[in-house]
C-alpha cells in the first residue's frame, strides 16, 4: 500500500447516516406530523374561534357564511352585559377555591404516603379512583348524593340534627359544584405532588434530624421549599384545567344560579343549552377568547418564575 493510498480521503457513500440531507430530512419527518396536528387541532379552531368573535354569526350566516364583520363590538356587549361580571366573579371563586383546597389536601396525602408503609400503594391506587371515573359517572354521582330528600350527604347531617341542605338550589349551586370539583381535582396533585417527593434525597432528611429539626421544621425547610417547581406546574396545569371546567358543572347544575362560570355560559350560548336556549355563536366565541388569553397570560406568567428560577 502505498502513501497516496493511505493519505487519500475517504468517499462518503450515497446515503450514509451522516448526510446533512439525510439528517435534515429526517428531522423534518419527525417533525412534520406534530405540526401538521399542532395546525389542524390547534391553531385552525383557535383562528377560526377569534374570527368567529369578530363577526356576527347568526343561525343562518353561520350555514351561508357571510356573517358581517363588527370588529370589537361583540367584545364590548359581552363585557358591559349585566352577566359577564357575576359570571367572572363567579368563575374567580369557582378556580381559587378549588386549587387551594386540591393543592393543600393533595400535598398532605402525599406526604403522608412518602413514607412507603405498609399497603400504601394499594391506597394510592383507591384515592386515583376520581381521577379515573368518567367525569359523567362523577357528575352524576355527586348529583345523587346532594339530593335534597334521599342524598347522603343530608343523612349524614341529619345524624347531627342539621336541617337538609338543597346543595344544587341556584343560591347552594357553587360550593356544592366546587366540593365536587375538589373530590375530583385531589388525585392529580396527588400524583404530582408525590412524584416530586420521591425525587428528594433522603439525607437531607437525615441531616435536619440530626440538627435537631421536627417534622413540622424538615417541611417548611426542606419539603416545601425543593417542592416549588413541582408545585408551580401543578397549580398552572390545575389552574388551566379548572378554568375550562363544563363537564361536571353540567351534570350536576346545568350551569345555573351560581354555579355558571365562563366555561358553562360559552357552552349553553353555543349549543342553546339551560337557561340561554337562543343560539349565540359570537358571544360565545368571545368567551372562549377570554379563556384562552387569561390561560395565556398565566402559562407566560409560570414561564417567567420557571426562568427566574433557573437563573437563580
Amino acid at each position: 500500500m502505498t502513501a497516496a493510498t493511505v493519505n487519500r480521503p475517504r468517499r462518503k457513500r450515497a446515503g450514509q447516516v451522516g448526510s446533512p440531507v439525510r439528517a435534515k430530512l429526517a428531522i423534518a419527518g419527525f417533525i412534520a406530523p406534530l405540526v401538521v396536528y399542532l395546525v389542524i387541532f390547534y391553531a385552525f379552531p383557535l383562528i377560526q374561534n377569534i374570527s368567529m368573535s369578530l363577526h356576527r354569526y347568526t343561525r343562518r350566516t353561520f350555514v351561508t357564511g357571510d356573517a358581517p364583520f363588527v370588529g370589537f363590538d361583540i367584545y364590548k356587549e359581552v363585557v358591559t352585559s349585566a352577566e359577564f361580571w357575576p359570571v367572572v366573579g363567579q368563575t374567580f371563586v369557582f378556580v381559587v377555591v378549588s386549587l387551594i383546597f386540591q393543592y393543600v389536601i393533595g400535598l398532605a396525602l402525599a406526604v403522608f404516603f412518602n413514607d412507603n408503609f405498609k399497603l400504601s400503594g394499594v391506597l394510592r391506587g383507591v384515592m386515583l379512583i376520581p381521577w379515573l371515573l368518567p367525569l359523567i359517572v362523577s357528575g352524576t354521582v355527586w348529583q345523587w348524593m346532594m339530593d335534597p330528600d334521599s342524598g347522603i350527604l343530608n343523612m349524614f347531617l341529619g345524624l347531627f340534627g342539621i336541617e337538609p341542605i338543597w346543595w344544587l338550589q341556584a343560591d347552594n349551586s357553587l360550593w356544592a359544584v366546587i366540593i365536587a370539583n375538589i373530590w375530583l381535582g385531589i388525585p392529580f396533585n396527588l400524583v404530582i405532588l408525590y412524584s416530586g417527593l420521591q425525587n428528594i434525597s433522603g439525607d437531607l432528611y437525615e441531616a435536619a434530624s440530626l440538627d435537631g429539626c421536627n417534622a413540622w421544621q424538615r417541611f417548611w425547610k426542606i419539603t416545601f421549599p425543593l417542592l416549588k417547581p413541582v408545585t408551580s406546574i401543578t397549580l398552572l396545569l390545575g389552574f388551566v384545567y379548572t378554568l375550562k371546567v363544563v363537564d361536571v358543572i353540567w351534570m350536576m347544575s346545568q350551569g345555573t344560579g351560581t354555579s355558571r362560570t365562563l366555561a358553562t355560559w360559552a357552552y349553553a350560548m353555543a349549543f342553546g343549552k339551560g337557561t340561554s336556549m337562543t343560539i349565540k355563536y359570537s358571544e360565545a366565541s368571545v368567551l372562549g377568547t377570554i379563556l384562552i388569553i387569561v390561560a395565556l397570560i398565566f402559562g407566560l406568567i409560570y414561564l417567567r418564575v420557571q426562568k427566574t428560577q433557573e437563573t437563580y
